[in-house]
């Protein structure tokens, strides 16, 4: 299960930089630029931020079942809980569950 919730917060964190360095700047300032019409940069950043929140939404739920399952402390759960509301942070996420993955915890 750790290895599946490295690749949501990797993915999360992914989407977080899509959705603030490209889909929104397409959105605001670049749309005329790259041929396109305000609607469809607008429907572009839409998915790219459905996309961002359905990962945080997963990402916290399965962090909460992690907490559950491995048995963390509860502080563990809320620092990882703050950082993923944090754009781009759960690179740390994923980094620090690197380090448990290659512990030998599964």
């Amino acid at each position: 299960m750790l290895r599946i919730l490295r690749l949501i917060a990797l993915w999360e964190a992914i989407s977080a930089v899509l959705l603030f360095f490209v889909a929104m700047p397409i959105k605001y300032y670049f749309y005329e630029h790259l041929g396109l019409t305000k609607e469809l940069a607008a429907g572009f950043s839409y998915m790219v931020g459905l996309f961002h929140g359905a990962l945080f939404v997963i990402l916290a739920l399965m962090l909460i079942a992690a907490w559950r399952i491995y048995k963390w402390s509860f502080l563990r759960l809320v620092k990882y809980l703050i950082i993923s509301v944090i754009p781009i942070a759960s690179f740390w996420i994923e980094i620090d569950l690197k380090k448990d993955i290659n512990a030998g915890i599964k």
